[in-house]
């Protein structure tokens, strides 16, 4: 007859084995819910108790459990078969080491492996999910989750929150912006900041940042301006909106102030075309690790997972120097994530970036403030990834790192970019970079022994082909801006940089990297529209071939355009300002194709750009409101839209050549449960690939605001 003790070591054996115990052969470990109910309901649980520090809890599937407590019991781990939700009307505090979402009730401790053999999910039974509000129903309370390191676990992979082919979504308050402009000059010693729009969402005791206007001069090797003390970013704390409850305005009516906590140290212009920027760092529900000097978390998507994030903070995240463990990670997902957007979210104090894309397509990434991430701040990781969209989000001190372990990108130096991608068919709109370590805006594809830019690239159609990546063009580059860098605004495929080496008192430069003289041909050139470079040691810089500039402003740097190719280059109206060195400095006439004589004369090939490439349609969110369905969502193209379509009726309330537009539609209207979303553009190019989303067949109002 086994003894109870015996029976233990046969399943702890069995763990050893298989990595993973059913729940009823554990059930003497973990505490598992019994019923839906809330978390603090002894009834909810086996144990016939609230769990406490140091347990293990399972949400079973079929089961609903609503988190409604504040606890400083750090949990081991959560692992979520049915649903987790919070509390979206009262304080809530969980201290978790582990949170995974993921289907079937046997107990798994490991927190990042789930994409080695991801398991589509079975769309007739209810997915497991982490729901922190909705995007229909925001967390108005307050939301803190801090992910705690306990001892045994790999330091490497926890503490982590990770969906496997689950749903998790987080949402916050909505908050008008996330980050302005400031509206006059903000002096050193003033305690009132002018900002040019709406604070609608921001409140007394946020944490904000005013962006630096002036930039680090000089090299001073891997050191980075937040090192050596040359950082003209600030933080402060909202002490006060407005005067007494009365809006203090400046000159132009939409104009609000703010009074910090203490007084700024540095000038920040706002005087003609240079500008600074406040961001706001606080959100009302937030992620955090518990010891930011110690062992670290990170948060996960991995392929076939479902869900979206709004105004929420992730703070002091991401596990320095390993890969893939940052503050926000989408891994492999391809297109099974289609749908899901990043909006408003607060990265700051990342010691591994702030959002990676990583062979992932159509995302929205909108309106989020990235502030000190270690290596590169928004980032597309290895060439894979197509039709993303980084819409008004804003880079603040992007700092150098290293190389990761085993790293898609071999020759990639991590060296603090605020947005890096190797593949330019993505969106890149109304962003601005600020103070970071090496560039603002960085394309890199570099042939080496280890790596061959010609990769399998899903095309418009979804169907992936090889492509050498130095040659896709932009799906859109426009109205981005950057200031205050020591080193590159905008490289477009030219050389990393310089990096200085010391040796017997001798101090030499490396250069390195860049496209050979692969580009796009001329009927798809790389468009850079409205690009705003300024107070930058290197404004703008390009080895890449056929590139159309249309509208571009360098001002007020070391140098304006620097040691660029220009044989295939147009520039329209282009403004350059002054410059310490020169505005156009030792322009390259390589990489040209062979000159034709005519008339005896040489003649130069021109830019012909062509547009033959389909837009791309995301749908972000549905909401019901009185038996009506507002669907709305975001197209990407390079050129202008003249319609979207869904469900055979066309969006309206579109902003910016439907860069977001939004349709509204009876629910008698979805059959089936099937909203459908494709664009046309104004050259005849029809979406071959729908977004098409399948709701619960029934479609009722219920269903739909899910």
């Amino acid at each position: 007859m086994k003894t109870k003790s015996s029976t233990i070591i046969l399943q702890l054996l069995i763990f050893a084995i298989t990595g993973s115990i059913s729940a009823q052969q554990i059930s003497e470990k973990i505490i598992h819910s019994v019923k839906s109910g809330n978390w603090s309901d002894t009834s909810t649980w086996s144990s016939k108790k609230i769990p406490g520090a140091g347990e293990k809890v399972q949400v079973r599937s079929g089961h609903t459990v609503t988190y409604d407590i504040e606890s400083d019991q750090a949990i081991r781990a959560i692992h979520v078969a049915g649903t987790l939700t919070f509390s979206t009307d009262k304080n809530t505090r969980l201290d978790v080491g582990l949170i995974r979402i993921e289907a079937g009730d046997k107990w798994k401790e490991g927190g990042f492996d789930c994409h080695t053999k991801p398991v589509k999910p079975d769309d007739s039974k209810p997915r497991p999910s982490l729901i922190i509000g909705t995007q229909n129903s925001p967390v108005r309370a307050k939301t803190l989750i801090r992910l705690v390191y306990f001892e045994g676990d790999d330091p490497k992979t926890l503490p982590a929150i990770v969906c496997c082919s689950g749903r998790m979504d987080i949402h916050g308050a909505p908050m008008n912006r996330t980050w302005l402009k400031l509206a006059k000059p903000a002096d050193a010693g003033d305690y009132r900041i002018y900002l040019d729009g709406d604070t609608h969402g921001w409140n007394e005791g946020d944490r904000i940042v005013v962006t630096a206007t002036s930039r680090q001069r000089g090299f001073s090797g891997k050191s980075s301006p937040h090192v050596t003390g040359w950082a003209r970013s600030e933080e402060r704390i909202i002490k006060q909106i407005g005067d007494y409850g009365v809006m203090v305005r400046s000159k132009k009516k939409s104009d609000e102030s703010i009074i910090i906590d203490e007084p700024l140290k540095f000038d920040h212009k706002a005087t003609d075309n240079y500008a600074g920027e406040v961001a706001n760092l606080s959100r009302n529900v937030v992620i955090e690790s518990a010891d930011p000097n110690g062992v670290r978390g990170h948060t996960m998507y991995h392929k076939y997972s479902k869900g979206s994030i709004s105004y929420a903070e992730f703070r002091h995240l991401g596990k320095k120097d390993e890969l893939g463990k940052y503050a926000i990670h989408f891994h492999l997902a391809g297109d099974s994530m289609r749908g899901s957007s990043v909006i408003g979210a607060s990265i700051w104090d990342s010691h591994n970036r702030w959002i990676t894309i990583h062979g992932t397509r159509y995302m929205v990434i909108r309106d989020c403030v990235g502030y000190q991430s270690i290596g590169h701040g928004f980032f597309l990781e290895d060439g894979t990834e197509v039709y993303n969209s980084f819409d008004r989000n804003i880079a603040i001190q992007a700092l150098i790192g290293k190389a990761l372990p085993d790293q898609a990108l071999a020759y990639d130096r991590n060296d603090g970019a605020g947005f890096w991608w190797a593949n330019s068919l993505n969106s890149f709109t109304r962003n601005a970079a600020v103070e970071c370590d090496q560039h603002g805006f960085r394309f890199e594809v570099e042939k080496t022994d280890d790596f061959n830019p010609v990769m399998a690239v899903p095309d418009a159609a979804g169907k992936k082909k090889m492509v050498d990546l130095r040659t896709l063009p932009f799906i859109r580059f426009d109205d981005n801006e950057v200031h205050a860098h020591r080193r590159f605004g905008l490289n477009l495929g030219g050389i990393r940089g310089m990096v200085a080496t010391t040796k017997d008192r001798i101090q030499t430069y490396s250069v390195g990297g860049h496209v050979d003289g692969v580009g796009p041909d001329e009927k798809h050139p790389f468009v850079i529209r409205n690009f705003l470079a300024w107070d930058c040691h290197w404004s703008f810089h390009s080895l890449s071939p056929s590139v159309l500039v249309e509208g571009m402003k360098l001002l007020d740097g070391q140098y304006g355009i620097w040691r660029s190719v220009v044989s295939r280059h147009v520039y329209n109206d282009l403004n350059l300002g002054k410059f310490d060195s020169s505005a156009i400095f030792f322009p390259m006439g390589g990489y040209a194709p062979k000159i034709k004589l005519k008339d005896g004369r040489p003649s130069f090939p021109q830019l012909k750009p062509t547009d033959d490439l389909p837009p791309a349609t995301v749908i972000t969110g549905i909401q019901v409101r009185e038996g009506k369905v507002l669907i709305e969502g975001t197209t990407l193209e390079n050129n202008l839209i003249s319609e979207v379509i869904i469900n055979g009726k066309q969006a309206n309330n579109m902003r910016d050549n439907f860069t977001e537009w939004s349709v509204t539609l009876p629910v008698s209207s979805i059959d089936n449960g099937i909203i459908s979303a494709h664009a046309v553009d104004d050259s005849g190019n029809k979406e071959i690939l729908p977004h098409v989303i399948v709701l619960d067949k029934k479609a009722s109002a219920q269903n739909l605001s899910k």
